[in-house]
């Protein structure tokens, strides 16, 4: 069944399209200083790897402007630069080749600034995000509603959204980012229902690599399930390969994602009858670093109840007895394997269905 999704514009950010019906890009940010062009890079090969579409780049100081040219001719992906209020770097970064700037328009100060860099856009032919977060609000709008409420929010975006349209500029993408999940949620359906710009999905300081993710999880998910969204961030406290890593998992679960294998397990209880923990990690730690390009359920099940049903339900499956496990494939069971050969004998047979499946497609 084909989930409905809300139609958004079209824009370009680099190779990557975000909006109008595209698939929907993972996004992450580099931690360390972007004037260190070497360590820069370095951490943007990695998110690359992990499978980030687009990655952003702070530019808070004039060096950081400056080292622009050679972080842009340096990356595989497209690079967006954060600027606040300082117009000059937005016009640097623009000059640079960067693929998106994200600045809020209203906050640069002079109306002739605001002016020169969306007309400078424009030119070079690349968006701008509008990024509004619960803790960087107007004084004038946090004194209007008493608190970062999701109408909050959304007043924000459409203030910034006015300024650009005022100056003939609609090549936009736009988030609003809040730490509560359920007015993060609110803040994007006002958005969805209001206009059709697409919307970079986020919750915005959402904790460490643990609680983060679950909020993330939630937040992005539940909009996603609706339709809503086109492009998606996963803040954390953590290693940002974290973060690349939950934005596609996240995907995956709704079957928004790239081709992979997705990795089912059982719970676990008093009847499991092996090794169950072990084979998973290693099932799971293979399939990541293998990178796997079929779309495979593979269950990895612990007992003989719910096993061989959920097993054999599954493209690929492992039902656990003891000492030993059942492997099928599509119902039908191949052999059965020792518990030590369990993670040998997923990973063969996966990798034995992709040549099968790469002969018959040839």
């Amino acid at each position: 069944m084909e989930r409905p999704r809300r139609e958004s514009r079209a824009v370009q950010v680099g190779n990557v399209q975000i909006g109008g019906g595209a698939p929907i890009s993972v996004q992450s940010m580099t931690v360390g200083k972007t004037h260190d062009v070497a360590n820069c890079l370095r951490e943007i090969q990695g998110l690359a790897e992990a499978g980030a579409d687009i990655i952003r780049v702070a530019v808070p100081r004039p060096e950081d402007a400056s080292a622009l040219p050679d972080i842009v001719h340096g990356s595989p992906v497209p690079i967006v630069a954060d600027i606040h209020f300082n117009h000059q770097y937005a016009l640097q970064a623009i000059e640079a080749g960067v693929a998106k700037v994200r600045i809020n328009p209203g906050n640069i100060g002079k109306h002739e600034w605001e002016a020169e860099v969306l007309h400078a856009a424009k030119d070079a032919g690349i968006p701008i995000r509008i990024g509004v977060n619960s803790g960087s609000l107007e004084k004038d709008i946090l004194d209007k509603y008493g608190y970062p409420k999701p109408e909050a929010l959304f007043e924000s975006a459409m203030r910034h959204v006015e300024i650009c349209t005022k100056n003939g500029f609609e090549d936009i993408v736009i988030s609003v980012k809040h730490s509560d999940v359920y007015f993060m949620i609110q803040a994007y359906r006002m958005l969805a229902e209001r206009t059709d710009f697409p919307l970079h999905l986020g919750v915005t300081e959402s904790g460490s690599k643990g609680t983060g993710t679950i909020k993330s999880s939630i937040g992005i998910g539940t909009l996603l399930a609706d339709g809503i969204g086109d492009t998606i961030r996963v803040s954390l406290a953590a290693d940002s390969v974290h973060e690349v890593e939950a934005g596609h998992e996240i995907l995956s679960a709704l079957r928004l994602g790239r081709p992979g294998v997705n990795i089912i397990a059982c719970p676990t209880c008093g009847r499991l009858a092996g090794d169950l923990f072990t084979v998973v990690e290693e099932v799971e730690a293979a399939v990541k670093s293998r990178k796997f390009e079929k779309n495979l359920n593979v269950a990895l099940m612990g007992c003989a109840v719910n096993g061989p049903g959920e097993a054999a339900g599954a493209d690929l499956g492992v039902s656990l007895g003891r000492g030993r496990a059942h492997l099928f494939k599509r119902g039908e069971i191949l052999r059965t394997v020792e518990q030590e050969d369990i993670v040998a004998a997923v990973l063969e047979t996966i990798e034995a269905w992709e040549e099968e499946e790469e002969k018959v497609e040839g």
